[in-house]
């Protein structure tokens, strides 16, 4: 394993498999994302949202990015989502393997 320097993980929740399918075939086509993994069941949310506290069955997006393309993935993520307040969570990734980060840097670079 080495140090996760440049990689990072990118957590975005939606409100439909078809939004979050849409936004992981754009981001990937794009190259803002190496890759994006779709939950196939939701996850229950519970937060507050304009003053009491609500209950929802979201689909949990992860994508997998350099550090140099998340502010455009994040326009990109908040452009294409439905919600006021998209929910765009960054996780630096402490390690890998060689291999994987190197595909991930690769991945996303620009053409």
């Amino acid at each position: 394993m080495v140090p996760g320097k440049e990689s990072r993980i990118v957590l975005v929740t939606c409100g439909s498999m078809s939004e979050a399918r849409k936004i992981a075939r754009h981001v990937v086509r794009k190259r803002l994302a190496a890759c994006a993994n779709v939950a196939s069941s939701p996850v229950q949310s519970t937060y507050w949202w304009k003053g009491k506290v609500e209950i929802a069955h979201e689909v949990l997006m992860i994508l997998k990015t350099s550090a140099r393309r998340l502010a455009e993935l994040e326009r990109e993520v908040l452009r294409l989502h439905s919600y006021d307040v998209p929910e765009f969570i960054v996780v630096p990734i402490v390690a890998g393997t060689r291999e994987y980060l190197a595909w991930v840097n690769e991945s996303v670079k620009r053409v």
